[in-house]
Order: structure tokens, then C-alpha cells, then sequence
């Protein structure tokens, strides 16, 4: 889920162009699978396939407007003679590549080839020869397939283990993990339901429905992501569901950057896609044609009918469901019809969601805003230090910023991640169109180790986090709810959205109104705090939050506090700013000249990565305090003589 995250957030402003191809090079295969929904026999030749020379002409056709990555499967694609020559052909293509297979099939001089660097994965059904023969219904498959295994670690290619579940091997699942595990060092999970066959074969669909899950263990496998409640908008390049209420593929296909090549030469937008009315016959026709023409023609080709509109369209547990047109499709051979096996899913899913949220979820609030922070792990009473203890629940208004932890780092490349605007220890910042990536580094013998990735949204009022080493968020006691130093790391280019900063002050709450104490270190923003303590409510020491609303200026407590451990969510209107200066005098003297006051309360701001957008709005909202907020030099002693003339306020 972390690539893809990261792959649809970097990638969904791109112009619409075939970023992707996924090919299947055949149908047949020599296994039998119980579950397989794409069933032809390894001696059933088909002279209807494409040739080398075809598929070289569709792929240089890609190329040329684009497609610089690719897909390769089947049925099993080892199966046709000339398999080195196509996959040599299309990594000499393509700047990355992935391939499936069930590698009973991988010969020294395949696994040889398949060292070159891209994603090989390789399918597992079972832990012990005779489970993994049962699911293949082919003897001697699970000896062959590790025999592929060798043959790949001999040759020193890299590959994934793809831990297929279904019924019959799930009393092994834990056993297949653990096997995986010891084959490579990566290691994933397949498809946890079994979609049927749009064949309409009466037998080979019962066969798969015998092996689907219950719900409960489809969601053992593959638990939902609750980090995003709008999770089908944010992954624009992949699967979206359908929102239109006119044409069920209209979104799928408008944000789409990827396609799909049956074995045949049909080209559509899905590989689940049978329907033929659906596919652009590319013997016939140009690769150009078929991706600016034929493809977007679909988006409006499948309309909404009664029965969708009656049943999923309106169903209350949508947005918890996996249904598709394109699975409709494949099970009842109808685009709008209902999959009670998915509506059963649903029900769990958001039955396993409500008991998620409550122990991976929390609310705080600060600077009148909410955050929302949501955890892959538990979130404990220990979880974050007990300063945040005041800043629990959600404040007043809608305000929502979310933080998102994961713990496992998603794949980077920097080429793809846009331009760098910052790097220096410990960050390096790139921004793309349509959202910022933050990635932690420390030093490194070839380069800077990544330790975190942060993805923020344009505003900043989204981020995803995901870090390298889940213990310290285990050991709790953190100290800021995004797990970096600090969170004004957020939070400061939040608040220039909302005529916002954040200011090196201390700040206390004195008779209904709020009096900053401004200063850098050591100016003596604790000890003026303490000072007024008796007759004063602290709301922070050290970082307070200023923002402009129509009544006027408030001030907002912090828990980024100094040598002071009282924080307060409370706020105040703005009374006054004092600029600290420690002396053997107490005197208040009234600042007048805006321009000077303005550059002092610049000098003291907390600053995210700077930016243009962030500066100017920065730099017109200390103009403004400037003009509108009373302004002094406060030049004190610890005697507490000051009191006196800060009260005279």
C-alpha cells in the first residue's frame, strides 16, 4: 500500500498518457489451479496469440507515446518459446518491469536474464508439496517450483514470493508465510478473493467458489487501510469506484494512466475487462487509436442501470465494499449486478473499521484546529507524553488535519519524486504539483539513509508518514504527534493557510486577555512566565500560535513548552506584544514604529521549509499585527516589579 500511495499521489497530475502497460503473453498454463479463472491447458495452442513480432510492433507503439513501464503475465508466460526474446525485448524498453509466474517453468538460463533489475514475483500455493500440488492439481508442481526457486538464487536474481490463499491451503497460510520468508527477503500476499470466470462455465466457477474465504479471513490477510476515509479518491491512477451516477466506468477510466493487452491483442483500460464490446483489436487497428480514441469512448459506454442504481449505487456500505462493474461483470455477466460474497466482506469490513478506530485513532486540538492522528499500531494512554493529555478531543469547528503513521518504508526513487527544494540534515524536501515529500535522512557510507517518508498534501493538512523502526512509537512517551522533532514541521505551513503563525514567545492568559512575552532563547520567556504564574494562566512557555479572525487577534497555547511542563489548549483574545529584554530596570516602553516592529516579530517566527507562497502570506500577517496589536520592549529583572506595570495594561 505504501508504493502504490506514493505512486498515485506523485503521479495523478500527469497528462493523460499510457504510463503503464500490463501484458498478458498467453491464457495457458501448465498448472490446473482450483481457483484460476483464466483456464486453458498448456496443449491447447492458439494460433489467434500474438506473435514476437507483434508484440515488438505494440510495445515500440507505447513507447512512442510514453509507456516506459510494463507489466508482464499470464496464464503462465514461460509457456511460449519465444519468452526470453519478448521479456529481453521489453526491459530493453522499459525503465522498469514487473513479472508474474508460477516459476515451475524457470530454467538457469531464464532465472540468468531474470538477474536484471525490475519486480519478479512468484506465486506460492502451498507449504508442503502436497497441499501446493492439491491447489495446482498438477503433481510435481511444488518440487518444480523450487527448483525454479534455486535456480533464481544461483543466478543471484532478486525475486518476490507471492503467498496465494484460498481454502484449501489456509491451514497453511502462517506455514506459507514462513516458507516465503526463508526462500527471499521479500515476501508478499496475493489476491485474498477469488473473482469467478466470465467463461460462465457452470463447474469452473463452482470450483472457485469452493475456495473463496469467509470474510472474517479475507480480512485477516487483507486488512483495510483506514488511514484515508476517502481512500478510492486519493488513488486516482488505480481502481476508483464508481461515482458517477450516469456510467460506471467514467471514473476508472478518466483517471487511469495504465492499460491492459490480452494475449490476443485486445486492448483495454482492465485486465478484468471480458466483455469484447470492450476491447480494441490492435491487429487491426493502431496502439495510438485505441488509447486516445477507443479507451475514453468507454467511459461512457456502460450506463448506471436500475439494477445498480436499486442495489450498490445506493447502498449504505459502498464506500467499505470491493465491488466493481468489471467483477460484476465476471460474476452474473452483468456490469450493474450486486456479488452477495462481496456485500458479506462489506458487512465485516466496516464492522472491523468501527473496532479499529478505537484503538488507532485519536483527536487532539490546537490553534482552533483538529487533528486527527491514525496509527497502523495501537494508540495507547502511553502512546504520546502527558502534555498532550490537555489538547485531547476535537475542539470547536471543522477544521481536520489528519496524520497518518505506517511502519515500513515504501520504495523511493528520487527521480520520480519531483523537484528537491530543500536538503539539509536531517530533511531533504521535494515538491511536486500536487503534493510535497518530505524524506528523514542520516548520514550514510554511499548516501543519506532514509529513516521516514512524509507525504503532504498541498495545503499540509494531510500527511502520511511512514517510518523505518516502529519501536520508539512502541516504547511511547512521544514527545510530537508526528513523530518528527517537532510538529511545526506541520503545523507552521498549516497556519499561514489561516492568517496563522507560530512565535518564539511565551504566553499567559491575564484577566480574559492574552499578553505574548517574545524572545529567542534565554530572553526570558520562562522566567517572565513565572513571574506572572500566581495571577496568570500559562498557556506555553516558549512556542505560542497567533491567528487573525474577524473579531481580531488570538493567541493559542502550545505543547512545544521550555523549561515549563504547564501547556494549555485554552486561548485569549491579544491584548499586547512584549519583546523581552533582561535588565536591571523594569520598564514597559511602547514600540510605534510599525516597520520595527515588524521586523522584530519576523526575526522570532517559527519557520517551516521556507517557501514564496508561505513567506508572503507570513509577510502580510506581521504587517498586520504590527498595525493592530499594541507593541512594547519590556526590559525587566527577576524582582517581579515588572507585574505592576503590565498590569497597568
Amino acid at each position: 500500500m505504501a508504493q502504490e500511495y506514493l505512486a498515485t499521489t506523485i503521479l495523478n497530475v500527469l497528462p493523460r498518457i499510457p504510463l503503464e502497460g500490463n501484458l498478458d503473453l498467453t491464457y495457458r498454463c501448465n498448472n490446473d489451479c482450483r481457483h484460476c479463472w483464466l483456464k486453458i491447458p498448456a496443449s491447447s495452442l492458439n494460433s489467434n496469440e500474438l506473435s514476437f513480432e507483434e508484440i515488438k510492433d505494440i510495445i515500440s507503439q507505447a513507447h512512442d507515446l510514453g509507456c516506459r513501464s510494463w507489466s508482464i503475465s499470464g496464464g503462465e508466460p514461460m509457456l511460449r518459446p519465444d519468452f526470453l526474446d519478448i521479456f529481453n525485448y521489453i526491459t530493453s524498453r522499459a525503465q522498469r518491469y514487473s513479472l508474474n509466474t508460477n516459476g515451475t517453468l524457470i530454467t538457469p538460463k531464464i532465472a540468468k536474464a531474470l538477474r536484471r533489475k525490475g519486480v519478479k514475483m512468484i506465486a506460492l500455493y502451498g507449504a508442503t508439496a502436497k497441499v501446493h500440488d492439491h491447489i495446482t492439481r498438477t503433481p510435481g508442481s511444488f518440487e518444480r517450483l523450487m527448483a525454479g526457486f534455486a535456480y533464481m538464487k544461483e543466478a543471484g536474481a532478486g525475486f518476490i514470493v507471492q503467498v496465494i490463499p484460498m481454502k484449501d491451503n489456509f491451514h497453511q497460510y502462517k506455514d506459507m508465510l514462513t516458507l516465503a520468508a526463508s526462500l527471499s527477503k521479500d515476501s508478499r500476499v496475493g489476491a485474498a478473493w477469488l473473482y469467478l470466470s466470465a467463461c460462465r462455465n457452470a463447474r469452473l466457477n463452482r470450483d472457485i467458489a469452493k475456495q473463496r474465504l469467509l470474510p472474517s479471513q479475507v480480512l485477516e490477510i487483507d486488512q483495510p487501510d483506514f488511514s484515508y476515509d476517502n481512500w478510492a479518491e486519493q488513488n486516482s491512477l488505480g481502481c476508483a469506484k464508481a461515482r458517477s451516477s450516469d456510467y460506471l466506468f467514467a471514473d476508472c477510466i478518466n483517471n487511469r494512466r495504465s492499460f491492459h493487452i490480452d494475449p490476443y491483442g485486445k486492448l483495454s483500460f482492465c485486465s478484468f475487462i471480458k466483455d469484447p464490446a470492450l476491447r480494441y483489436d490492435l491487429k487491426k487497428g493502431a496502439f495510438k487509436k485505441g488509447w486516445e480514441e477507443f479507451i475514453p469512448g468507454l467511459a461512457r459506454k456502460i450506463k448506471a442501470v436500475k439494477e445498480y442504481k436499486d442495489n450498490c449505487g445506493s447502498c449504505s456500505q459502498r464506500n467499505d465494499c470491493r465491488w466493481c462493474a468489471s467483477y460484476a461483470y465476471l460474476e452474473h455477466g452483468r456490469f450493474g449486478a450486486k456479488i452477495n460474497y462481496l456485500c458479506s466482506i462489506a458487512r465485516a469490513n466496516r464492522q472491523l473499521k468501527r473496532d479499529w478506530l478505537k484503538n488507532h485513532q485519536e483527536y487532539f486540538h490546537i490553534g482552533g484546529m483538529n487533528i486527527r492522528v491514525e496509527s497502523d499500531l495501537p494508540i495507547t494512554g502511553k502512546t504520546f507524553h502527558r502534555k498532550f493529555e490537555h489538547f485531547k478531543g476535537k475542539g470547536q469547528g471543522k477544521d481536520l488535519i489528519t496524520i497518518n503513521h505506517h511502519f515500513s518504508l515504501p520504495e523511493i526513487r528520487r527521480g520520480d519524486l519531483g523537484k528537491q527544494v530543500y536538503r539539509k540534515m536531517p530533511w531533504e524536501v521535494y515538491k511536486n504539483n500536487n503534493t510535497w515529500v518530505y524524506l528523514g535522512i542520516t548520514p550514510g557510507k554511499k548516501d543519506r539513509n532514509i529513516e521516514r517518508v512524509a507525504i503532504f498534501n498541498p495545503g499540509h493538512t494531510s500527511v502520511t508518514i511512514y517510518s523505518k523502526d516502529k519501536q520508539s512509537f512502541l516504547r511511547g512517551d512521544l514527545t510530537a504527534l508526528t513523530m518528527f522533532t517537532s510538529d511545526q514541521i506541520l503545523l507552521a505551513p498549516v497556519l499561514a493557510d489561516r492568517d496563522g503563525c507560530y512565535l518564539h514567545a511565551s504566553g499567559v492568559k491575564f484577566y480574559g486577555k492574552g499578553f505574548l512575552f517574545a524572545g529567542h532563547s534565554e530572553a526570558g520567556k520562562s522566567t517572565i512566565a513565572k513571574l506572572l504564574q500566581p495571577k496568570a494562566k500559562l498557556l506555553c512557555d516558549d512556542r505560542m500560535i497567533i491567528r487573525r479572525f474577524p473579531e481580531g487577534f488570538r493567541i493559542f497555547g502550545t505543547w512545544s513548552h521550555g523549561d515549563l511542563p504547564d501547556v494549555s489548549a485554552d486561548s485569549a483574545p491579544l491584548k499586547a506584544i512584549m519583546f523581552l529584554e533582561k535588565s536591571n530596570q523594569n520598564r514597559l516602553i511602547k514600540l510605534n514604529d510599525k516597520k520595527e516592529i515588524t521586523k522584530k516579530i519576523l526575526s522570532l517566527l517559527i519557520r517551516p521549509f521556507v517557501t514564496s507562497a508561505w513567506w508572503e502570506k507570513t509577510l502580510v500577517l506581521a504587517g498586520q499585527i504590527a498595525e493592530q496589536v499594541p507593541c512594547y520592549e519590556l526590559r525587566f529583572d527577576k524582582s517581579g516589579k515588572i507585574l505592576k506595570e503590565i498590569e497597568k495594561l
